[in-house]
């Protein structure tokens, strides 16, 4: 009888050690199971006698679950802090100034021609940076021109955080102006 009872606790745990072979980390079974396919039985033990006499028991170990991995952080000097373009004027030249978050800037002329590069000063930075935030781009007007039309007259296109906003030279809106007051100019030389 001692040997049957033995016997089935050996089973028991082996059924165990197996069960739990197959499990991942945090307990759950290790591998999804295809859409359309059943998932394999699991074969639990009928509990012995051995097995379900009342005891000491030793709780489980705690299961942690790793930290999720942040996002990696932007790199300043890859991250586009503006693009503003500058069109129309009584030649019709369209240049573009590209401004990444380090404070490095291009000036682009027609068929993305660079005509110029630089860098803002960590001040001259800091004051884009709070003419952009000062000028809430979110709430900005998405279009404003000017009525009458100005013929050779510029037209700017701002684009900052994902957000474009277009003014006539006369109907720049204040805020606006002072992120052009910010910037490097859109002159070749």
């Amino acid at each position: 009888m001692r040997a049957m009872r033995a016997a089935g606790a050996a089973a028991a745990v082996l059924l165990a050690a197996v069960a739990l072979a197959g499990c991942g980390d945090d307990g759950s079974p290790g591998a999804p199971t295809p859409a359309g396919a059943t998932a394999p039985a699991t074969a639990t033990a009928p509990p012995s006698p051995a097995t379900s006499a009342p005891g000491p028991t030793t709780p489980a170990p705690a299961r942690t679950t790793p930290l999720p991995t942040p996002p990696p952080t932007a790199n300043p000097s890859t991250e586009r802090l503006l693009r503003v373009t500058r069109s129309g004027g009584f030649a019709g030249r369209t240049r573009t100034l590209l401004v990444s978050g380090d404070g490095s800037w291009t000036l682009l002329g027609e068929q993305d021609k660079d005509l110029r590069k630089g860098r803002l000063s960590p001040s001259a930075l800091e004051d884009l940076r709070t003419a952009l935030r000062e000028a809430d781009f979110a709430h900005l007007p998405r279009t404003a021109t000017a009525d009458p039309p100005v013929y050779d007259g510029f037209t700017y296109s701002f684009v900052h955080g994902g957000i474009e906003v277009s003014a006539d030279q006369t109907a720049l809106p204040a805020a606006l102006s002072r992120v052009l007051g910010a910037l490097p100019g859109f002159d070749a030389a």
